[in-house]
């Protein structure tokens, strides 16, 4: 028995090298960087390091909440975060009940390509697209110009509608993909119940209503729940490159807050007391949500 389990691990070593390389690069970027921690208790100085800078406790947490915008970055966390993760669960659905009402096989995957694309295109690239058709010479300025519209309109510089316009540029990126999940619920939904819903009279509106969305809920409770642990990631990449100082009063979320204070102003203790205040609400968002996922969805996380 031991020379068997000795061959077959000898069999296996590739395997092991295979993945030590995934290994190494989360254990630097994932466990390594746990020491960091101690940097939201300190007055920390780069000269000085982890050892020699001062320990002030949880004085850097007080700074933080004693500011008179921290409230305001939380607020605007939650709301886009929150309105991001409904809306697109919302779009996304929508939109995987109106694609499997399509019955031409290459109509449907020209479909699918086309939404699934932006997701894999970086914030980076995407804002800029979006700049194109926000900015004041923009397309979208354009087409009011058109229409009689004399006064161009700086959509990404005004307050109110920074949120709206992140929800919106967020849902068009990410909704194709995320209907990927509906997609596969719907296609494993029995057709016996269409045919027998057909049989008692049911148009296709009524058999969205009484038999798919019924037979898909179990998922949809499962994906809303997994997204409470993202409630307060509302999304670094795309507000660090469309935001702008005019907006900071409704677009700053609490990743760009750390990225300002904790590094450009040298404020790492601060900073890293930001950061680590998010990641415990985060860990206990995820506690609830796997318990909420047990409890409905009938489904354990880990």
């Amino acid at each position: 028995m031991k020379r068997v389990n000795n061959v077959k691990k000898k069999e296996q070593i590739h395997y092991h090298i295979m993945v030590l390389p995934g290994t190494i690069i989360v254990f630097m970027f994932n466990t390594v960087t746990w020491l960091g921690i101690f940097l939201a208790f300190q007055d920390f100085i780069p000269t000085k390091g982890w050892f020699g800078s001062p320990w002030v406790g949880i004085e850097n947490f007080k700074v933080f909440f004693s500011m008179p915008d921290s409230f305001q970055i939380i607020r605007n966390t939650l709301i886009m975060a929150v309105g991001k993760i409904i809306f697109t669960m919302l779009t996304a659905i929508v939109f995987a009940l109106l694609l499997n009402e399509i019955h031409h096989k290459g109509l449907k995957r020209i479909i699918q390509t086309a939404v699934y694309l932006p997701h894999f295109v970086s914030w980076v690239i995407f804002a800029i697209i979006m700049r194109s058709l926000f900015d004041l010479d923009g397309i979208i300025n354009r087409l009011l110009l058109m229409l009689g519209l004399h006064e161009p309109i700086l959509f990404l510089g005004i307050p109110k509608l920074f949120p709206i316009i992140m929800i919106i540029t967020h849902v068009l990126k990410e909704f194709g993909f995320s209907a990927i999940i509906y997609l596969a619920a719907i296609t494993n939904v029995d057709p016996c119940l269409y045919e027998a819903s057909f049989i008692d009279g049911a148009n296709n509106w009524q058999k969205v209503i009484y038999v798919t969305l019924p037979c898909i809920a179990p998922i949809i409770v499962l994906m809303a729940t997994l997204s409470l642990g993202n409630i307060l990631n509302a999304g670094f990449d795309q507000i660090f490159n469309m935001y702008n100082p005019t907006v900071y009063s409704t677009g700053d979320i609490i990743d760009t807050y750390v990225y300002r204070v904790g590094l450009m102003s040298y404020n790492y203790g601060i900073g890293s007391a930001i950061g680590l205040f998010k990641s415990v609400i985060s860990f206990i968002l995820m506690i609830l949500a796997n318990w909420l996922a047990a409890k409905f969805a009938d489904y354990q996380i880990f």
